[in-house]
């Protein structure tokens, strides 16, 4: 027996023509036959008498009608249920990014988020390494690089731009090859990142100071007065203590990119929440 027969034999039943019950299903007439001779054929009984005054139900009919309405009560309650839960989201949600990328730009579209969705938890793990999509190490991921994982989907997220900060006011301005000044900078692990080398061109002859993986800490640094730092704009413009040098150009820019499995793709409450964080973040 074919659900949508059902619903055919159920609008019949209450509006008592073919036609009407074609305009209240959005169908047409000859469909509505065609659909009642098929559960009638399936079922073996004839369900209605047709009359001049239209169709009227007979004994075999009257008995099926209950148990359809009772089978359209419980579709239509679990048609309301996952209604509800496109409305309602919950579950948990693992996502991966930089330190301050996720202190600093995701935090506030997180706490967004959950504002209208406070029955999804978010676990937010900010490492220097990457955590594996596909050993569900992680739901979502950001990173400086593309992602070279199978079975992964992915998109630039934004271009983020990078400057050279100093503490406001500071004794001596920025001049020539560096001499006399302070670096902050990453540490050796990250000497192949792109503001790494310019610096160094730059200002050859600056001394480093302070090396750090942690972004923050750099501009904590920098802000405290230990010496000139390329932090991403983002994060610099966050400390009204800095301000920006020209050293001539720009430090190189980086793409973000955000990722996720693919089974992952149906998933409704990261859909959701990739949605706000590309209408908030993406450029």
């Amino acid at each position: 027996m074919d659900w949508s027969d059902v619903r055919v034999f159920l609008a019949i039943a209450r509006e008592g023509t073919l036609r009407a019950a074609a305009r209240q299903l959005g169908g047409t007439q000859p469909t509505m036959g065609r659909r009642l001779k098929a559960l009638e054929e399936s079922v073996g009984e004839k369900l209605f008498q047709r009359t001049v005054d239209g169709f009227v139900l007979t004994d075999e009919g009257t008995a099926l009608l209950g148990h359809a309405q009772r089978i359209e009560e419980e579709i239509l309650a679990f048609q309301r249920q996952l209604a509800g839960h496109e409305q309602e989201l919950e579950g948990m949600l693992r996502i991966t990014s930089s330190d301050w990328f996720g202190a600093h730009l995701l935090s506030p579209v997180l706490v967004e988020f959950a504002a209208s969705h406070p029955k999804v938890v978010i676990e937010l793990l900010t490492d220097t390494r990457f955590y594996s999509l596909a050993r569900c190490e992680a739901d979502i991921a950001f990173r400086i690089q593309p992602f070279d994982e199978p079975n992964v989907v992915s998109r630039k997220l934004l271009r983020m731009r990078y400057a050279a900060y100093v503490l406001k006011g500071s004794a001596h301005p920025i001049t020539g090859d560096g001499t006399g000044h302070s670096l902050i900078t990453m540490d050796t692990a990250f000497e192949s990142m792109p503001c790494y080398g310019w610096v160094q061109e730059k200002l050859p002859n600056a001394r480093v100071a302070f090396r750090s993986n942690n972004r923050d800490v750099q501009a904590q640094m920098c802000a405290s007065g230990a010496g000139l730092a390329i932090l991403p704009v983002p994060l610099g413009n966050r400390f009204p203590q800095l301000e920006v040098v020209d050293l001539g150009e720009e430090p190189p820019s980086r793409d973000t990119w955000v990722g996720y499995h693919q089974d992952l793709r149906r998933l409704k409450r990261l859909r959701v929440l990739l949605d706000l964080i590309i209408e908030r973040l993406a450029n």
